[in-house]
């Protein structure tokens, strides 16, 4: 038997979220060398411009829309038109987020619920949205984008962290309402990925050392450095082929081994 046509994605239609740069974008590329018809949607026309310029140039013909992921009925919208222009979701990606790194007493209620609203109303929308159909064709995988901030507290990011907290029992649920359906929902938790979002806490001092986040991701890591992007790819590939059937509700660490690692005696 070739185990190897289990990892196949072709002709699968991959909606990924937020995907027009970052680790949207790298799980992207990744499906798309599977096989997967790659569709994205992001907030602006600018952003979904960009992206289209990003996959063309990769030599990927993929279909991006403008949606807001947290607006219901622009995500119903969207996934109309992608059934009647494309065709059935086979795989979602919910990796549209955003975070912001505010003192929990500093926060206001505003900000919040912002980041829930994307963070975690967001992929149970276009969830939510996808599903019926998933249900009807019979098959179906749904990839929540989590983090270590699922397991782990830090300063500054307590709506994050509570919205990643949340979105892994979503992930949890969503397998336990459907896996009978032949649906599987699992997760991935990134760790420190190199992407235009964490390129503020990279940057060189004005003395030339390294930030000082930067020391400490580095410090804190097994791999002993940020991960990239397409480093994402192989994981995601994964759990949206039929080798991952039998995985459901589960939470994938692509960390460097963060969460494994006590860190170095001081």
């Amino acid at each position: 038997m070739d185990y190897s046509k289990n990892f196949r994605l072709d002709g699968k239609v991959a909606l990924i979220t937020g995907a027009s740069y970052g680790i949207g974008y790298g799980i992207a590329l990744a499906m798309a060398a599977s096989g997967a018809k790659i569709v994205f949607c992001d907030i602006k026309q600018e952003f979904v411009d960009k992206g289209l310029a990003s996959y063309k140039a990769d030599g990927i013909d993929a279909t991006g829309y403008v949606c807001d992921v947290t607006n219901e009925d622009m995500v119903k919208e969207m996934i109309a038109k992608i059934e009647t222009e494309i065709g059935v979701v086979d795989i979602l990606v919910n990796n549209a987020g955003i975070i912001k790194r505010i003192p929990m007493c500093d926060m206001t209620p505003a900000e919040f619920r912002q980041v829930i609203d994307v963070d975690l109303n967001a992929p149970f929308i276009v969830s939510k949205a996808v599903i019926p159909s998933m249900i009807k064709k019979g098959h179906g995988k749904i990839i929540n984008i989590c983090s270590m901030m699922s397991e782990l507290g830090r300063e500054t990011v307590s709506a994050y962290a509570a919205a990643k907290g949340g979105l892994k029992m979503l992930t949890r649920n969503i397998c336990s309402e459907y896996g009978a359906y032949n649906i599987q929902c699992n997760g991935i938790g990134p760790g420190y990925i190199a992407t235009p979002q964490t390129a503020p806490l990279r940057e060189t001092q004005p003395d030339g050392s390294r930030h000082p986040f930067d020391q400490f991701i580095v410090g804190r890591t097994p791999a002993g450095r940020w991960l990239n992007p397409d480093e994402l790819g192989g994981p995601a590939v994964f759990l949206a082929s039929d080798a991952s059937n039998a995985v459901n509700g589960h939470i994938l660490y692509v960390d460097g081994g963060i969460l494994a690692y006590i860190g170095k005696q001081p």
